[in-house]
Parts: structure tokens; sequence; C-alpha cells
């Protein structure tokens, strides 16, 4: 899987920081430290980790993710990343 979107809420930048959905690898959710969690309304799962964005981008940086681009929407933060 070479690219992952992670997310945060611009009120929340200090964590948590969704950086996967329930398809995402598992092996990169535990590297991670994510847990998967299904919120009330969504028919969909996605993973979390309590860490601040910036240190997730730390994280990812060290297995050889790069940023693609990065932006805001409405009131979430976005990251693409991309990895060789």
């Amino acid at each position: 899987m070479p690219y992952l979107l992670i997310s945060t809420q611009i009120r929340l930048e200090a964590g948590p920081t969704m950086v996967g959905d329930e398809n995402s690898d598992p092996n990169l959710m535990d590297f991670l430290g994510a847990r998967k969690r299904n919120m009330l309304g969504n028919n969909f799962c996605e993973y979390y980790v309590n860490d601040a964005p910036r240190v997730v981008l730390d994280k990812l940086e060290q297995l050889g993710y790069r940023v693609v681009s990065m932006t805001g929407v409405g009131q979430t933060l976005v990251w693409c990343l991309h990895r060789e």
C-alpha cells in the first residue's frame, strides 16, 4: 500500500490522528500503535492514535513515507503520503 491518508480535526491538532481505514495494513497500524474504532453513526471503521500528526509523520518518515500533499477540508487537516 504505497499511499496513506492521515487526518485530524483542526481543534484537535494535538491528537488524536486518524491513520487508516478498515482495509489498512495491520502491520503498519501496529507500528503506529493505532486502534480500530467505529464511531456512532458510521458504517465503517477507522484507525486512530492519540499522537499529534507531527509525531505520526515522524514515525512514517522512518518507514520511507513522504508527504505528497496537505490540505484543509472544512475543519479537517489531511496529509497524503506515498512510499516508494
